[in-house]
């Protein structure tokens, strides 16, 4: 594969880290974005780091100013920043709903608006934005959650249709229940009974997902677009 330049959002979380680490090991540019958590990686040739607080405009577009200044263009753009604030809906707060749509929907939509009309201008691209199961079954105390990841996969969906014609194809992956990620804050007795309720019995592994973004970015799958990609152990299908 072509050396890219690859910007991974919430680089610095447990899915984001080992995103990080495939894909140098690919020998891509990568541009790693972090925020509160700081990445343990050099800042060199290869690896771009950047921090920036993604429910502010102006920093998104610095970051993408940083980048196109930079490297004079963007190949891929993996959307994988994302928090959760559990709650049932009627106590869910307006700060809580707020800050989850702002960093899980609004932040990957400005991020592509950023940096789209250089994609098109070099008539190629890869967007993949990071979406969950909640999203396509809902989970009770995931309102906010689970709205903001089905609001990535419509924003997939229409952004895939509207950039077809320039080369740039843009796909999501939904993810069920991985080995990191946000089910480290998950208490031990709440992580066994969602693993029973998964079909094949086990956590994913983040191999599965890098592996699965290999693929998308390749030009072997330069037919693929405005797709959502389940990886969940057959939680949906």
């Amino acid at each position: 594969m072509d050396k890219k330049v690859i910007l991974i959002t919430g680089a610095s979380g447990g899915i984001g880290l080992e995103l990080a680490s495939f894909f140098n090991d690919e020998k891509h540019h990568l541009v790693l974005h972090y925020f509160k958590n700081e990445i343990n990686l050099p800042n060199n040739d290869s690896i771009t780091l950047i921090k920036a607080d993604l429910t502010q405009s102006a920093d998104i577009q610095k970051l993408a100013d940083q980048v196109l200044s930079k490297f004079g263009k963007i190949d891929v753009i993996i959307n994988n920043s994302g928090i959760s604030r559990n709650a049932v809906t009627w106590k869910t707060t307006d700060e809580d709903w707020d800050e989850t749509i702002l960093v899980n929907l609004t932040a990957p939509f400005k991020i592509c608006r950023a940096f789209l009309p250089s994609m098109r201008q070099n008539n190629q691209g890869v967007i993949i934005n990071i979406s969950s199961v909640v999203a396509q079954t809902g989970v009770p105390g995931t309102a906010a959650y689970a709205a903001s990841k089905a609001g990535l996969i419509g924003l997939t969906k229409t952004m895939a249709k509207e950039v077809a014609g320039n080369n740039i194809r843009v796909n999501a992956i939904s993810l069920g229940y991985f080995e990191k990620g946000m089910i480290s804050n998950v208490p031990e007795g709440l992580k066994n009974e969602i693993i029973n309720q998964i079909p094949m019995k086990k956590l994913g592994s983040v191999k599965n997902i890098c592996q699965t973004i290999s693929w998308l970015i390749h030009e072997d799958s330069d037919y693929i677009t405005g797709q959502v990609i389940n990886l969940n152990g057959g939680l949906f299908s």
